[in-house]
């Protein structure tokens, strides 16, 4: 039995200790903050309740799979799982409106084409066929497997681009995708936003990014009962079933090492804690220059307006509406779920209005989430009469949160490498990294995902292949 020693009480670290708890370790948590969850937080106010960090589960089958293999009671009985249908709502800067169903191929098809005009749909289907390619060449070593030891191969672009003219440049960028292949403004806005809503400029973004729209409307939405925070409390009770010991309010100044490789952590105030592993769900503290792992820098993070609300949600209400911007109107996305548990009563409704932004000191933060407002009236009906209280959420917020102002993306292939996180295994043996800011990326199930695989390599060693 191993003593291991986490940092960080993220969903990914989280993941991680349970499985090793499992598999027969001594698994202790320190967490600098004074709860669990990492990004995945809950404002609550007068009886309104809101995510201020991710709002929908995609890929639920991570998690599904963590509660198969760490106790008897499946992930449905610990959370109720709801499939969000229609997936999202459309609202184009021209007027148009077009609502997605929830993981329908041919239902997507059939709806740009009666809201977009004959072909639109063709177009898009067509898209998300050469996205498929992309997704079947990475899927095993981008999501499933660990990071090779030389990535190089994950740096070349997977996405089939069209090619016409001899001449023509090749394409390289998800904004270039749009432009040349879907031929519509508002197709092109459709993939563009779903970049941002990972955080990423489809002006940078490889083409590879492709596999996002892929990865949603082939999986499908969920929303987790109670808010997605429900999810985070449960992966932190199914840890203390499994003996998980947590320390909150302490913080992890140094990882220590001896002989070569990570031999325990340093806490605030001095004392050292000894340990076989590390593993560290946060960008890793105090290692010499060179073992540190590399931290995927997007430059950028996330504004949440809480918005809440007199009055019943409206009937023909939907749960996501995304709001596409033009000019120096943002584009965000509308949250309104309609869960009685996050709201006072009947006559009240929560919201949440979500935009991604550069992050940076000189930011108007009000005039940023006024003009979010302004986007969101076309999602909610009356939004300003029934407007109660507004609170913002900002990146500083996630910086006091979390210790770091940006949210970290998914891994994409492409690009050189460059939108690759850090590899599980960090330069310093004994020390692994698990959560966001790893291999293989951000978001809640590429968090899951990463967990598995840290819990991996520590149990089977350099025998581990990745999931099956």
């Amino acid at each position: 039995m191993a003593r291991i020693v986490v940092i960080g009480a993220g969903l990914g670290a989280m993941a991680a200790a349970a499985r090793l708890a499992v598999a027969g370790h001594r698994v202790t948590v320190y967490e600098s903050g004074g709860t669990y969850g990492g990004g995945v937080r809950r404002f609550e106010r007068d009886g309104f309740g809101f995510d201020t960090g991710p709002g929908l589960l995609h890929l639920p089958a991570v998690y599904r799979d963590l509660f198969v293999k760490t106790g008897r009671q499946p992930l449905e009985e610990c959370v109720t799982l709801t499939q969000v249908d229609p997936a999202s709502r459309h609202v184009f800067a021209d007027g148009t409106r077009v609502d997605l169903p929830n993981a329908s191929r041919a239902g997507t098809v059939a709806a740009l084409d009666a809201a977009l005009g004959a072909g639109a749909g063709e177009r898009w289907g067509d898209f998300l066929v050469r996205a498929r390619e992309a997704w079947d060449r990475t899927r095993r070593p981008l999501l499933e497997e660990p990071q090779p030891a030389d990535p190089a191969a994950l740096g070349r672009e997977p996405y089939p681009a069209l090619k016409a003219g001899l001449l023509r440049r090749a394409t390289t960028t998800l904004a270039q995708v749009g432009a040349r292949e879907l031929r519509d403004p508002r197709l092109a806005a459709l993939l563009d936003a779903y970049a941002w809503s990972y955080g990423f400029d489809p002006a940078a973004a490889p083409a590879a990014a492709a596999v996002l729209p892929y990865m949603e409307q082939t999986f499908g939405t969920w929303y987790v009962g109670g808010g997605i925070r429900a999810l985070a409390d449960a992966v932190y009770e199914r840890c203390r079933q499994r003996r998980v010991e947590f320390v909150f309010d302490v913080r992890v100044e140094e990882v220590l090492e001896k002989d070569g490789r990570a031999c325990g952590v340093r806490l605030a105030g001095g004392e050292a804690v000894e340990a076989d592993q590390v593993v560290s769900g946060a960008p890793v503290p105090g290692l010499r220059p060179g073992l540190a792992p590399r931290v995927q820098a997007l430059g950028t993070g996330r504004v949440t307006v809480c918005l809440a609300l007199r009055g019943a949600r409206e009937s023909g209400a939907v749960h996501r509406t995304v709001v596409h911007g033009s000019g120096d109107s943002p584009t965000v996305t509308v949250l309104r779920p309609g869960d009685p548990a996050l709201r006072p009563d009947d006559a009240h409704e929560s919201v949440t209005v979500t935009s991604t932004v550069r992050t940076g000191a000189g930011q108007d933060w009000g005039a940023v989430a006024e003009r979010m407002l302004r986007q969101a009236e076309a999602a909610v009906p009356g939004l300003r009469e029934r407007l109660l209280w507004q609170e913002v959420r900002t990146p500083e917020d996630t910086l006091r949160e979390t210790g770091v102002a940006e949210v970290p993306g998914p891994a994409l292939a492409g690009a050189g490498g460059r939108y690759l996180p850090a590899a599980n295994v960090s330069p310093l043996p004994g020390l692994h990294v698990a959560g966001g800011w790893s291999h293989p990326g951000g978001g809640l199930a590429h968090a899951g995902m990463s967990g598995a695989l840290v819990a991996g390599l520590i149990v089977e060693g350099a025998d581990f292949r990745g999931s099956q």
